[in-house]
């Protein structure tokens, strides 16, 4: 297929890599967020400016942008996707986004005579790069079949969660339940250190028994040694996934009293500094 993208940022260029390996033609839209475009372009992608002018020569356009503003702007801004979309095209949204929004992208992209899918993705840059991300994939079903050999080619897992919006609600779910796991561990292991817990016993203990798991492991780097590589997401990320989160709760007039907690937390950790990652909250944390 001749694919269109949108975002070339380290998850993008990732599955840019992989669809490329698999023999797809690219067109990418150039913008100052981008990786270095050299090893794609070596690889056959072209680039364009106008991310209209993209969507008139594709049969898919993907978009790997950071929230909802920058999925609605690049779809229906001027110049936008919108304007250059072929009928019967489809746009694959994997971005994390707001499911009311999506909605009405969804709505917005369907008018146009075109499909949509959001396949918003969970795992990290490293596994983008070796084709094994998560996807989870709201939107007809028979779409996602027609599309799974594509989706394929950078995901080892793909998910249907349900009708279009489904997606980005599952994956807000999903950085919900694991950022505040994450944030949990954090203030324990400030509350650890004030009361003289070695950092070995607090993760030796956890590990043992009820504070196992995914979200300690991804901690448990910065707890013994001050080494964020098991979890390379910034504060400034989890604040906004967690917004979304909030939004999304009040959208449906869902309970978000723990949400707004973990929210609160992860703000006032992300005012002390800015470019923090998330494991620092156990740092940070433990100066308030």
């Amino acid at each position: 297929m001749k694919i269109g993208m949108v975002g070339i940022g380290l998850m993008g260029h990732g599955i840019a890599s992989n669809l490329a390996r698999h023999g797809h033609q690219l067109l990418l839209l150039e913008h100052p967020g981008n990786q270095p475009l050299d090893a794609l372009k070596a690889a056959g992608a072209l680039t364009t400016s106008s991310a209209s002018a993209l969507a008139s020569q594709v049969e898919a356009v993907v978009l790997v942008v950071t929230g909802s503003p920058q999925v609605e702007a690049v779809l229906t801004g001027a110049g936008g996707v919108l304007e250059g979309l072929r009928p019967g095209s489809t746009v694959i949204d994997c971005s994390t986004a707001i499911p009311s929004s999506t909605l009405r992208m969804a709505l917005a992209v369907q008018q146009a005579g075109s499909r949509f899918l959001d396949a918003p993705m969970t795992r990290t840059p490293k596994e983008a790069a070796e084709g094994r991300l998560n996807l989870l994939v709201g939107g007809d079903a028979a779409l996602l079949d027609e599309l799974r050999p594509l989706l394929r080619c950078f995901a080892e897992n793909i998910t249907h969660v349900g009708p279009v919006g489904a997606g980005h609600g599952m994956k807000l779910l999903h950085n919900y339940v694991s950022l505040g796991m994450v944030a949990l561990l954090a203030e324990a292991s400030a509350c650890a250190q004030a009361n003289g817990v070695a950092p070995e016993a607090f993760v030796e203990v956890l590990a043992k028994g009820g504070g196992g798991g995914i979200a300690l492991e991804r901690i448990k780097p910065f707890v013994l040694a001050g080494d964020t590589s098991g979890l390379r997401f910034s504060l400034a990320n989890a604040c906004k996934d967690l917004g979304y989160y909030a939004t999304m709760a009040a959208d449906t007039g869902a309970r978000r009293d723990i949400a707004a907690a973990v929210l609160g937390t992860l703000e006032s950790a992300r005012a002390q500094a800015p470019d923090a990652l998330v494991p620092e909250l156990a740092r940070l944390l433990a100066r308030s």
